[in-house]
């Protein structure tokens, strides 16, 4: 079997000879090397997603003003900002909406702003405090004004979440976007055989502390998201059949770029935020290789009726990626359209961005300094696997 480190495919980034492919690009490589050929020839294939992700925010360090307060309730662009942490540290979340906009503005255009160097109106009050004697300021700041700045994400990257449609009679509007009635749009939100957790489905090498592109910046990941299955049942490639794993994402918002980040507005329903993540999956041995292999076709989901608000959302039928991105599928003897949610056009040109970093030797695969769990069922036996 042929199996590579992570010292010896940085070694090959560093001299400038590592071969990266993107997650469409090998298979290619598969169909004309085989997996054996394949492993040995590729070193690193990057994976990458855009799609809107509620559980999005920034943790932004302000900076001290003179005299000095202690900010209790803040406000940015008229946005409120979470600020029970020091003195002026805040975390704005990209669902928060405007006082005066509603959800046409809010958190999310708000860290838009920062990252396009736009300024950003801030208004903060406190009660006063010996050391903090100042109740009140009103100012302007940037990017550059303020000290620390980095998105921090705690949930991203889900690994094969539902798609929905709405079989009653009431236009539905929802994050999965606007659902007509009567079962007429399915829709859903993936790169495919492109997402990160569908190209490392047991995360071999997607752990924490893995180092990723995020946002147009360098980043890492934190720690597993909020919502993250490990029980789930997976199929024989060991793709999960339900949503299954997430994400917790950082990175510094002084790097990123609006091309990789931006805002969204779902009508009737709130402020969201498109966030592009791009990770690297060093191939380590022919399992791994294995896994990247994974295509459209092999990746199934669920059509759940959003419909149903009490208990769980009814299943009404079981399709592909393929499937879905053909623009059509049946669902109960009805053809249906298919509208995607995430851009599958940004999610390439991400793959190809964190490839040419690596080619270039400005991006370096970071091992996991601690690998997620996977408890899952596997063709009806209940296993535990450690992978690393």
């Amino acid at each position: 079997m042929v199996t590579k480190t992570y010292a010896q495919i940085n070694e090959k980034i560093k001299n400038g000879v590592a071969v990266v492919v993107t997650a469409e690009e090998v298979l290619d490589i598969i169909e004309e090397k085989g997996i054996e050929g394949a492993t040995e020839y590729v070193d690193v294939v990057t994976t990458a997603t855009f799609g809107p992700m509620c559980s999005s925010g920034a943790f932004l360090n302000l900076g001290h003003s003179d005299p000095a307060i202690r900010m209790e309730k803040v406000k940015l662009n008229n946005v409120n900002a979470y600020a029970g942490l020091a003195a002026v540290d805040a975390y704005i979340g990209a669902t928060q909406e405007s006082d005066d906009r509603g959800y046409e503005y809010g958190g999310a255009h708000v860290i838009c702003d920062l990252i396009d160097g736009k300024q950003v109106h801030l208004q903060a009050t406190g009660k006063g405090t010996d050391c903090y004697p100042r109740k009140s300021i009103d100012t302007y700041i940037t990017k550059d004004s303020i000290n620390e700045a980095y998105i921090y994400n705690p949930r991203n990257c889900y690994q094969n979440y539902n798609a929905a449609i709405n079989t009653s009679s009431k236009r539905l509007f929802t994050y999965m976007g606007i659902l007509n009635p009567n079962s007429s749009v399915v829709t859903y939100s993936t790169s495919g055989q492109l997402s990160p957790l569908l190209n490392d489905p047991l995360y071999r090498t997607i752990g924490i502390g893995t180092r990723i592109f995020i946002g147009g910046g360098v980043g890492y990941v934190a720690w597993k998201g909020t919502q993250f299955k490990s029980g789930v049942e997976r199929d024989e490639k060991d793709l999960p059949q339900v949503p299954a794993g997430t994400l917790a994402l950082v990175g510094d918002l002084k790097q990123m770029s609006t091309k990789y980040i931006q805002p969204a507005v779902f009508e009737r329903y709130g402020t969201s935020m498109f966030v592009g993540i791009g990770i690297p999956i060093p191939i380590l041995d022919e399992n791994i290789m294995r896994h990247v292999a994974v295509k459209d076709e092999d990746i199934f989901t669920n059509v759940v009726d959003y419909s149903v608000f009490e208990g769980p959302k009814p299943v009404l039928a079981r399709v592909s990626y393929k499937d879905l991105r053909s623009g059509e599928i049946e669902v109960q003897g009805k053809r249906v359209r298919t509208a995607p949610l995430s851009s599958l056009h940004k999610a390439r040109e991400i793959a190809g961005e964190l490839k040419a970093w690596i080619e270039k030797g400005e991006f370096f695969i970071q091992e996991p300094v601690d690998q997620f769990q996977t408890d899952c069922t596997l063709n009806g036996l209940k296993i535990v696997k450690k992978e690393g």
